[in-house]
């Protein structure tokens, strides 16, 4: 059964920096496209950051120039450094694969707060 284990959220003042951290467990890692989402309450989860196998890389516009997505395939693990962070911003935090599907059983996600 896939595990999805989100970290690195927490609070920071506008114009701060925030590395998150997932590690995946219990399916294949290599063979998929991994992304980042975000949701914030009454809204759907959105896609902002995803890799592909080759390790080319597709941003939302809203963090586009901000953010960089990495993976590393023997860990298991996809990351995200967050820079120039922004209070709208503030949301929780997931990991999934993109494509074909995203995986049913998501993460706990972790929490991004940015204050202005």
């Amino acid at each position: 059964q896939v595990q999805l284990r989100e970290s690195g959220g927490g609070s920071v003042q506008a114009g701060g920096s925030l590395r998150l951290s997932c590690v995946v467990s219990g399916t294949f890692f290599g063979d998929y496209v991994w992304g980042w989402y975000r949701q914030t309450p009454g809204k759907q989860r959105e896609l902002v950051a995803s890799i592909n196998r080759d390790g080319t890389t597709n941003y939302a516009d809203s963090v586009k120039g901000r953010s960089t997505i990495s993976r590393d395939n023997a860990k298991k693990t996809i990351d995200v450094q967050m820079n120039g962070l922004k209070p709208e911003d503030t949301a929780v935090y997931y990991c999934n694969r993109p494509r074909p599907w995203p995986f049913g059983s998501w993460g706990p996600g972790t929490q991004v707060t940015v204050s202005s």
